[in-house]
């Protein structure tokens, strides 16, 4: 019996028996970390039980050769063989194509009358799957007695069933006799590599220039933290400020810590895509270009044959978003899902952490915890704005462990700005163009992509220097290349003047002498103020003037931050105080009341129910069957994005040779997502479907809206222009 039709490669059939044998054996492998080997190997051996049905069969035979599906259900099977046993767990079986389901949907479950004649025709191909239909549970002690837990649990175990699948189906569709599958990583290895060229990287700066206070600070701290990275696995805190080598010595720490207790892997994750572009450049530069995987895309579909090349970490460094781990955690589709089981075992780094989305922050954490004390997983919060996670309820008792042990002392070596407010009387965006173009370097951050075109276009009039753009309407292709020459300019004392949506401010390496920030929360201008004399090196202190623009409102989004920011932050009591931080983070938890909040409460029900439907897709408004509230939803961005692909920015990158490839649905479709990435934009839905702007877009992939090919106009200066195709937004 087949599981899946020829190998446009190799022309030879896939075996059932073959194919969930390995499936099986994988997914054991990989649920084997978090003590559930053998509740995965049962579902990875029955998951295509159904496939076995005479009409499954028959009508594979009669479609192999014209692509078109099936279209019969082979997933029931399976999980009724499984689901006294499985329990839950049994929704990873059901949901292996579609997405992980709730329980009812088992519940629901009955035998009908052709399956003990496609069981027998199962158990003669698959024998040893006869020992399933008897014996003890097989979900791991604890998962049962506790719902979060085995709500974290079913995910990484359906995680694990899928990444088998995929990777078995994957090696049949290319013709190679096995999966591609990593060999574990040496971390001791990677340690020394890492340890040896961050030297050699020191001492090549030191030849260029002379070393700062700051420098001495940083190599101080960076001493100080890593040898703390033998202590046991759990969570860990360090605030360290903006300019102190934070990468460098998270990444440090995460590695020393990793290969002390066995970790498999370090996962990055950080809020914007600049930063991940920009550190996964130092890390590869660190530890090779083969070690370290970067991705940021949201650009992961399930459509069958672009499913296969979803990214699945399967590597010892990753370089992410918050948004794609976190979505990726809390979401349900096999696309998404297939790498969460690499967060078992592994060390997590969450770098600016202090922009994680408030509304959201119960879930998250939540989650942290879970993987913290049930599935091995080191988690490091790293930021100069270190919120107060521990006075919410869900982290009260938790033991976070220090890595700074006289923050206070820290932040007042490394302060070399003053802040300048310009709130009250309100300046119109006009007059801070005028005030930008009179200096030589200068950087402006604003709080949305329409109010930095705005601002770019006023100081491109007045200025007589080069003025920069930068948002995330630029592919990210076009951003490196654009902080390159930023960086180059400042490099060489050359004037410059860069207007930037927030995307700059967390994270990159950028050295300004004076920095105007729109009015935004306190964690946003202490981020900023990290772009105003970074190194130290200016005679006295940068300058960071936060001003209020009358003609460019905070968003609505932002208002209680800032009427919290208002109240607690002024001249003389500035965003860089660890203590003012501290009491803004608690005013600002306690005024949203979170520990109470319908958002975050309502995803927690739903999660300690297994909904996992509701969770990612926002509860049922008036029952079975009624539309989703996606206000209600698990999502890190307000609005989902549409990815497009822009041809036009680098017209010999072959672009629309590899968007036809991606129709055709031949070679390797991983390799080509990932080198397509450089050229993808994210807009929003909103923006992506109104008429004018849909009529640009052509669909990468029949049927599927969440992949386009732009054949609209992109500007060299600011890339897709939203002035020309909808509302103003923040991302």
């Amino acid at each position: 019996m087949w599981a899946h039709s020829p190998s446009g490669v190799t022309g030879q059939w896939h075996g059932l028996a073959d194919h969930v044998r390995l499936t099986a054996r994988l997914a054991r492998v990989f649920a084997e970390p978090f003590g559930a080997g053998e509740l995965a190997w049962s579902l990875g051996l029955v998951h295509d039980a159904g496939k076995c049905a005479i009409d499954w069969q028959d009508k594979l035979a009669r479609v192999a050769l014209t692509g078109a599906r099936v279209g019969i259900d082979h997933k029931r099977v399976g999980a009724l063989l499984v689901r006294d046993r499985a329990l839950a767990a049994a929704m990873a079986v059901l949901g292996h194509h579609g997405g992980l389901g709730r329980p009812q949907s088992l519940v629901e479950l009955s035998p009908e009358p052709q399956d003990t004649e496609t069981l027998e025709r199962f158990f003669a191909e698959v024998p040893e799957a006869r020992t399933l239909t008897t014996g003890p549970e097989l979900m791991p002690a604890g998962w049962s007695e506790f719902p979060l837990v085995g709500e974290m649990g079913i995910r990484l175990v359906f995680s694990a069933l899928v990444d088998a699948d995929h990777l078995d189906t994957a090696a049949h569709a290319e013709g190679l006799t096995a999966p591609r599958l990593a060999a574990p990583a040496d971390m001791d290895e990677l340690v020394r590599r890492f340890e040896v060229n961050r030297r050699a990287l020191l001492d090549r700066r030191g030849t260029e220039v002379s070393p700062s206070e700051v420098d001495v600070v940083r190599a101080a701290l960076y001493e100080d933290v890593v040898r703390l990275a033998l202590q046991e696995p759990g969570i860990y805190r360090l605030p360290a400020p903006t300019g102190s080598g934070k990468t460098m010595t998270a990444a440090g720490f995460a590695l020393h810590h990793a290969a002390k207790h066995g970790k498999a892997r370090v996962v990055v994750a950080v809020p914007f895509t600049t930063i991940t572009e920009q550190n996964a450049g130092v890390y590869r530069d660190l530890l090779g270009d083969e070690v370290v995987l970067e991705h940021h895309s949201n650009a992961e579909l399930d459509d069958r044959r672009l499913r296969l090349a979803a990214e699945n970490w399967d590597s010892p460094f990753v370089m992410t978003t918050t948004v794609q781990l976190f979505d990726s955690l809390f979401g349900r589709r096999p696309a998404r899902s297939r790498k969460l089981h690499r967060l078992s075992n592994a060390v997590v780094v969450l770098d600016e952490v202090q922009a994680l989305p408030v509304p959201l922050l119960v879930p998250i954490l939540d989650a942290l915890r879970v993987l913290s004390t049930h599935f091995g997983t080191t988690v490091l919060l790293a930021s100069a704005t270190q919120p107060s996670f521990e006075h919410l309820r869900v982290w009260k008792s938790l033991d976070i462990k220090p890595l700074v042990q006289a923050p206070v002392e820290l932040f007042t070596k490394l302060k070399r700005v003053r802040y300048e407010w310009q709130v009250d009387p309100k300046p119109t965006l006009e007059q801070i163009a005028d005030r930008i173009a009179g200096h030589r370097q200068a950087l402006a951050i604003v709080n949305t992509v329409g109010q930095a075109r705005r601002l770019f276009r006023m100081v491109a009039e007045r200025a007589r220097v080069e003025v920069v753009h930068l948002s995330t309407r630029m592919c990210p292709l076009h951003r490196e290349a654009t902080l390159e020459r930023i960086r180059a300019l400042l490099g060489a004392d050359e004037p410059v003047l860069v207007v930037s949506t927030q995307l700059i401010e967390a994270g990159v390496d950028v050295d300004f002498p004076v920095v105007f920030r729109a009015l935004a929360p306190a964690e946003s201008l202490q981020q900023a103020a990290g772009r105003a004399n970074r190194e130290g090196r200016l005679p006295g202190p940068g300058r960071v003037v936060v001003f209020d623009a009358s003609d460019a409102p905070v968003p609505r989004f932002y208002r209680a931050g800032v009427d919290k920011t208002l109240a607690i932050f002024g001249p003389g009591r500035d965003p860089d105080d660890p203590v003012l931080l501290d009491r803004y983070y608690r005013s600002l938890y306690t005024g949203l009341n979170l520990d109470e909040a319908e958002h975050g409460n309502v995803i927690q029900k739903h999660r300690a129910d297994l909904n996992f439907p509701a969770v990612a897709d926002g509860p049922e408004r008036d029952g079975a069957g009624s539309p989703r509230d996606r206000r209600l939803a698990f999502r890190m961005i307000d609005e989902d994005p549409v990815t497009v692909i822009v041809a036009d920015y680098d017209p010999q990158a072959q672009v629309t040779a590899m968007i036809n490839q991606l129709r055709a649905g031949t070679g390797s479709l991983g390799q080509v997502l990932r080198e397509l990435r450089g050229h993808m934009v994210s807009l929003p839905r909103s923006v992506a479907e109104a008429p004018h702007v849909r009529a640009l877009c052509e669909p990468v992939i029949a049927g599927q809206g969440d992949l386009w090919e732009w054949k609209g106009g992109y500007d060299a200066r600011v890339g897709v222009d939203e002035e020309a195709i909808g509302e103003d937004t923040v991302w």
